[in-house]
Parts: structure tokens; sequence; C-alpha cells
């Protein structure tokens, strides 16, 4: 049995089902011709303040350095978009290195879909604060790949060390668009910031690995079936039943398994 009260929209300014045939302007004591227009000088002014999100999302990046550099004083309690930078006079050279390893093969078991990602952000080298660039190692078993994601905050750019990968982006709306492409060792491609985008290893008998370099000290990255089927509290089933066209009992088994994470 449907319960239309969890989908039917309330009006804001009575609280009232807005289909309802019974509303009245008696409780609020205004006039129709004035929570007209009181709703439209509302929506005006919600219209203004998603456009400033916009356009602030627009330009938005890593801030640029004002200074030659600002180590991440990851002990401050002061908040700021980003860190805060630690006193010149504290900074060693032990502040932009990290004994990484890079050039050891990561252990490819322990992630479903057969990769594994070595993060080097402002986390792990904290001289990477406003520098606006980070790296990543990643490995993939035969047959493994890195799933569908995005980096919301970076570019991305990735040259091929070791074997074959098949890669690609999608771009956004309307369009969807797939730019795909074989690579081989030595390779290189780009994945623009924001847009879905995967790389998966086609040889059933040799690994890969390659390297990316990223246009943010803090990347982020969100796959793209763990925060669909993986969230926590998980979405209705309804909705991603209706989003993919699926049974919800598909929508079901799908957020019961494990959504493990491959970065490290």
């Amino acid at each position: 049995m449907c319960i239309r009260d969890r989908y039917i929209p309330v009006h804001p300014l009575h609280g009232q089902n807005i289909n309802s045939r019974n509303s009245t302007t008696a409780a609020s004591g205004y006039t129709r011709t004035e929570i007209n227009q009181m709703a439209s000088s509302s929506t005006f002014l919600v219209l203004t303040t998603l456009l400033a999100l916009l356009s602030w999302q627009a330009i938005a990046s890593d801030p640029s350095p004002l200074q030659d550099f600002c180590v991440a004083d990851k002990d401050s309690h002061v908040r700021v978009n980003g860190f805060v930078c630690k006193d010149p006079k504290d900074v060693k050279a032990d502040d932009f290195f990290l004994a990484a390893n890079l050039d050891k093969p990561r252990d490819t078991t322990v992630s479903k879909v057969g990769s594994n990602v070595t993060l080097i952000n402002v986390m792990r080298i904290p001289g990477l604060n406003t520098l606006g660039i980070s790296l990543a190692r990643i490995d993939y078993a035969p047959l493994g790949e890195n799933p569908p994601h995005t980096h919301p905050r970076a570019t991305e750019i990735l040259t091929v060390l070791e074997g074959t990968l098949y890669v690609g982006f999608v771009t956004s709306n309307q369009d969807n668009k797939l730019f795909a492409k074989m690579l081989n060792k030595g390779d290189v491609f780009v994945f623009p910031e924001g847009l879905i985008h995967f790389q998966f290893n086609p040889c059933p008998d040799k690994p890969a690995v390659a390297i990316a370099a990223l246009s943010s000290q803090n990347p982020g990255a969100i796959t793209i079936a763990n925060a669909v089927f993986g969230s926590k509290p998980p979405i209705s089933d309804d909705v991603l039943a209706k989003a993919f066209q699926v049974e919800k009992k598909t929508v079901d088994w799908l957020q019961a398994q494990f959504w493990g994470d491959n970065h490290n």
C-alpha cells in the first residue's frame, strides 16, 4: 500500500498539503494574494541563493599559495579551507618528505575489485598544503579495476608503468558521452575534474601499475557503486528502484553486499 504522505509536498507557509482542496488562509491571517506574493518572494530568494552557490562552485579550487610554502599544522584547532600554516621556524625537511615505497607492489587481494590505490596527499605530506597537487600509485590485479568514481576537487593525469589498461570517462548530462582508450606502458590519459571515470586491466594473466597526479592537495574520491548502494544510512530502495528501473529486491540485494574501499 502506498503511503502518499511520504511523497506529497507540504506548503512552506502553513504546513498543509499543497494538493488539499480544503486548505484555507484562516490559520495564517493572510489573504491568498498576500500568500502568493510571499511565496513568489521566497522563491526568488531561494533561486538567488542557489545561483550564488553555483557561481561559487564554478570558480572554486585549491587556494593558491601566498608565500613559499604553508606546511599544514594538523594540531591546530582552527578550522579553515585546508589547513592552518605551521610557523615557518618549525618547518623541517621531513614536512615535505614521505618514505612511501611507491616502487613496491601493493596487495590487490584486499579489495573485491582487484585494485589497490595508494594516495599521497596533504594528510600524508603536510608540505602539500596550498600547493594544489597530490599523486597516487594504483596496482591492478589481472582483470582488476579501479571502478567508476569521481574526484570532486581534481583533474587527474594517469600514466601506465606496467601492463595494459582500458580507461575512460563519461561527460555530464545530457550527452553522457564515453571517451575511452586502451593504454599500454608509457601511455598517458587525462580525466577532467569531477567526471566519472574508471580503469580496467583487461589482461587475465598479467597485473598492471599506474601513477596518477591530481590537481588538488586533497582530491577526494567518490566511488559510484559504494556511494549509491553502500551509503549509511541506506538510500530508500523506492528511490533506487525508480532511478535504475529495476525491482526493489534487486536494489535490496545490491545494498546487502559488502562495499569495500580500494583506497589506502
